[in-house]
């Protein structure tokens, strides 16, 4: 048992969350079974040459997490009741958006009670995903990645491949470089602006002049650019890349493709203050669907993923060992805007 447990000494985490983690793994995946005396916090000392408290604590980490029970006078055991199929997942995402909720909730309803699920957010930056994911390396069944950076992208894909791809589900986002078999749920980015346009063709051809607002530096993927520039060429449209709508000169004829809540807020109000007429003299089409869009301005045309479907399609994934990957379903809402 004892040769079978790994200690770093140059990880981040600290040496009694290695222990508690690669035990805990042990009892989650039956290499050790119900009922087996673990060993002794003396023997842990000796053996890996740590101090008898950080073994303690490994193991009062085990107690916390319900998976083993101390016996006085004979120390610690893996509990009778323990359910070594119970699936302990890590998952990591961007943001906590509106969407991002509706996915991890469809997650966690769709994965059921025998699941354990711990989230973490590490706001679109390298750093906090670098440390979020170095930490926790270890005792988790399954690692659930939403991949979206401002920068650094290329030192994730790095990370990533750390994870036994058995474990490992990317969602939303499919990344080139990624070694092995692996579970994933994804947005066909580059495709599926261009086919939501194309179904908008005939509302399309009342402007004279397409406007995709894309930020510097934002975290959305740039297959989103690849997508309307095609549209743009095989359809003979003029278009145009605006990275600052707060500075872009807005006239009759145009229409305006947000991906950021932001700007299409800043794109309305600058709308509304010239008294132009939105789905005649000037179009809006907005990225991601959510309830105000369908009564805002007697209703904001919309192409969006559906991301419960998203989690829900991740949960099965997880449940039934597949590594299938998935283009999840995405849709244009034609509404009064363009």
């Amino acid at each position: 048992m004892l040769s079978a447990i790994e200690i770093k000494d140059n990880s981040r985490t600290p040496k009694y969350l290695q222990l508690a983690h690669s035990l805990s793994t042990r009892i989650e995946d039956q290499t050790l079974s119900r009922e087996e005396q673990l060993p002794s916090i003396n023997l842990l000392s000796s053996y890996y040459d740590i101090s008898r408290d950080t073994a303690r604590k490994a193991y009062l980490e085990l107690k916390r997490k319900n998976l083993v029970v101390g016996v006085k006078g004979k120390g610690y055991y893996i509990k009778e009741d323990t359910s070594p199929s119970r699936k302990r997942i890590f998952f990591l995402t961007n943001k906590l958006s509106a969407h991002k909720k509706a996915l991890f909730e469809a997650f966690q309803k769709e994965l059921g009670p025998d699941a354990k699920v711990e989230l973490f957010i590490y706001n679109n930056r390298y750093e906090v995903f670098r440390h979020l994911l170095l930490d926790n390396l270890e005792g988790y069944s399954h690692y659930v990645i939403i991949p979206h950076f401002y920068s650094d992208g290329d030192k994730a894909l790095e990370l990533i491949n750390r994870i036994p791809k058995n474990k490992l589900i990317l969602l939303d986002k499919k990344l080139k470089g990624i070694s092995g078999d692996y579970a994933c749920v994804y947005q066909d980015f580059e495709n599926n602006i261009y086919d939501s346009m194309h179904e908008a063709l005939q509302q399309l051809k009342k402007y004279k002049l397409l406007k995709l607002i894309f930020p510097l530096g934002t975290y959305q993927p740039r297959e989103i650019i690849h997508g309307f520039q095609s549209f743009c060429i095989k359809f003979g449209f003029q278009g145009k890349l605006v990275t600052d709508v707060s500075k872009e000169p807005i006239e009759k004829g145009e229409v305006y493709i947000t991906m950021m809540e932001e700007d299409l807020v800043t794109v309305v109000k600058r709308i509304k203050s010239m008294d132009l007429k939105v789905g005649n003299e000037v179009g809006i089409l907005s990225y991601n669907e959510n309830p105000l869009k369908e009564v805002l301005l007697d209703g904001i045309t919309v192409m969006s993923t559906d991301f419960q479907m998203i989690g829900r399609s991740a949960a099965r994934l997880i449940h039934s060992g597949e590594k299938e990957h998935i283009s999840n379903p995405f849709r244009l809402i034609l509404r009064n805007s363009l």
